[in-house]
């Protein structure tokens, strides 16, 4: 081999390997790329973990909210009847009083 065969080679090698350099660049960079965006995607599921635990309980204190609601309900349809009963029961002694007192 010549010594200008060699510098045509050594030149061939420097190029090549100056290529393999920037293909290892571009890879190191795609997996720093790939690394922040899994980062992001964890990140995105921990928000959404904690909105979802968030709706839940907001969810069982409606349920709460709901099944006290349905009780009041039923104890202001009690105490209703009970006074309209009242009421009647009023009316009607005056009622009485009244037809015994005209009489």
């Amino acid at each position: 081999m010549t010594e200008q065969d060699k510098v045509v080679r050594r030149a061939h090698d420097d190029h090549r390997l100056d290529r393999i350099e920037r293909k290892i660049d571009q890879l190191s960079e795609a997996m720093i790329a790939l690394a922040r965006a899994e980062e992001k995607l964890m990140n995105i599921e921990r928000n959404h973990m904690t909105t979802y635990d968030r709706l839940n309980r907001h969810s069982e204190k409606l349920d709460e909210v709901d099944n006290r609601l349905i009780i009041m309900e039923k104890t202001n349809a009690i105490v209703t009847k009970l006074w309209w009963i009242a009421i009647s029961v009023a009316a009607a002694s005056l009622g009485s009083h009244f037809i015994s007192i005209g009489g």
